[in-house]
């Protein structure tokens, strides 16, 4: 067996992750891929925003190759969290249209540059801003893994869609009535727990 080629991995584990948040989207209203979903505003088409500026900050402007595009809700001035939400003027198209492109961007940054390249991250402060190209991508995938699971548990509260993608959702077998059956025995055993607490 010969050793992967590293960057081969982190691109996989990156590239996994993309497409479990954007599949996340697929056949939900406009109201229902934005609307807050936690008492902190999270919902699904916010973190996809949030997953292409992180992107393209991390994988683009950290190593000198900025995207040029346009993220007026990254600037000093902006609302705070605004790239964790979607106004009515961004449409889904735009945002998934954008996060395309800052995959696009991202993986050409890991292509060019070697894994042990050092780049400097422009928003830590400065005794502390650089990190290998290596690093970056790992933070982002933790970044991107993190939230496609935020966006499963939104996603299935809504409609009882789960998993990671359409042919393959990694969850055991089982019909309505055996999830159901199973998520019973769960709260049995937490009552349980708590009365014997």
């Amino acid at each position: 067996m010969t050793a992967p080629d590293p960057k081969t991995d982190l691109r996989f584990y990156l590239q996994s992750a993309r497409d479990a948040l954007l599949w996340k989207l697929e056949g939900l209203s406009e109201y229902d891929i934005r609307r807050p979903s936690t008492p902190t505003g999270t919902n699904l088409l916010g973190l996809v925003k949030h997953a292409a500026g992180v992107e393209l900050g991390y994988l683009g402007d950290t190593f000198g190759r900025p995207s040029g595009e346009p993220l007026p809700w990254l600037e000093d001035a902006a609302e705070t969290n605004g790239d964790m939400w979607a106004t009515a003027d961004e449409s889904r198209q735009y945002i998934v249209d954008l996060y395309r492109r800052a995959w696009a961007h991202a993986d050409a940054t890991i292509e060019a540059l070697p894994l042990d390249t050092v780049g400097r991250v422009p928003w830590w402060p400065g005794e502390r801003n650089e990190v290998t190209l290596h690093h970056a991508v790992v933070r982002v995938i933790a970044d991107t893994h993190r939230h496609a699971g935020h966006a499963d548990i939104i996603r299935e509260l809504m409609d009882g869609a789960v998993g990671m993608r359409q042919d393959n959702d990694s969850m055991p077998p089982g019909d309505r009535a055996w999830w159901e059956e199973y998520r019973n025995r769960l709260e049995r055993a937490a009552r349980e727990a708590d009365r014997g607490a």
